[in-house]
């Protein structure tokens, strides 16, 4: 793992945030060659924005486009976590991609031991609500959703910012037959079931809590993580009235 390579990337996201401009990726997209090294610079720019201090993220999001795909892991800036119904305002995006999704709340605290041999089961039991979440897609590169892989990774995976609705106590659900609905603007409604990609939310909560403990941290009771879209990415613009519902969960809802 080169350090100045992850750097050199990590500066360029620290400049885009920090000017609300997008950094063109092909310029430092051959300094990252595996996760590990993306996972670096989510690290660094965290740091150097001061994200999250002493304390380790209260809000996550996972996912991947099959059980078969390795899953990848984000902490999420606090600021850009809201609670609906939210108002973007002058949030600054890019990009104002749509995605539905269920959120999880992680009920007691897991450290690395306990995460480390924890199975799907045992993580279910750990969650103690769920929500109705909309994560707003964006991107700090020029390339937007066409950079290369481990540049959205290491950009939190294209995150710009989650809203988060009424807590709900987590119950078994036949996921399968799950309905999804999201309206944005004067659009029709889009209509989903049973449309989630690990067929269970819950399915990658092993994965994403030993990623989360891997450096000896302690995932904290009350900890947020956001398991992936139900609708792939919707577009959105601004002005929009953006709606997520679930029936039988709930609903968000962001006023972009």
């Amino acid at each position: 793992m080169s350090h100045s390579t992850i750097d050199a990337v990590a500066q360029a996201l620290v400049h885009a945030r920090g000017a609300h401009v997008a950094s063109p990726a092909a310029e430092v997209a051959g300094g990252l060659a595996q996760a590990d090294e993306a996972y670096a610079v989510q690290q660094q720019v965290a740091q150097a924005l001061g994200w999250f201090g002493e304390a380790p993220p209260r809000y996550w999001k996972a996912g991947g486009p099959s059980r078969d795909a390795v899953l990848t892991h984000a902490p999420l800036p606090p600021r850009g976590v809201w609670t609906s119904p939210a108002t973007a305002g002058d949030w600054p995006f890019h990009l104002r991609g749509i995605e539905a999704e269920i959120a999880l709340r992680i009920g007691r605290d897991v450290d690395a031991a306990s995460a480390a041999t924890l199975a799907v089961d045992g993580a279910r039991a750990l969650v103690d609500a769920m929500t109705v979440s909309i994560e707003i897609v964006d991107s700090r590169w020029q390339e937007a959703l066409d950079a290369p892989a481990l540049c959205k990774l290491a950009d939190l995976q294209s995150h710009g910012a989650l809203v988060l609705g009424e807590w709900v106590p987590f119950v078994a659900r036949d996921w399968a037959a799950q309905a999804c609905e999201v309206r944005i603007g004067a659009r029709a409604t889009l209509m989903r079931r049973g449309t989630h990609s690990l067929g269970d939310p819950a399915w990658l909560l092993p994965a994403w809590l030993r990623h989360a403990t891997r450096h000896g941290e302690t995932v904290a009771a009350g900890t947020v993580v956001t398991t992936g879209t139900w609708v792939g990415i919707l577009e959105a613009g601004e002005g929009d009235l953006v709606t997520a519902e679930f029936p039988g969960i709930g609903h968000a809802s962001v006023q972009l």
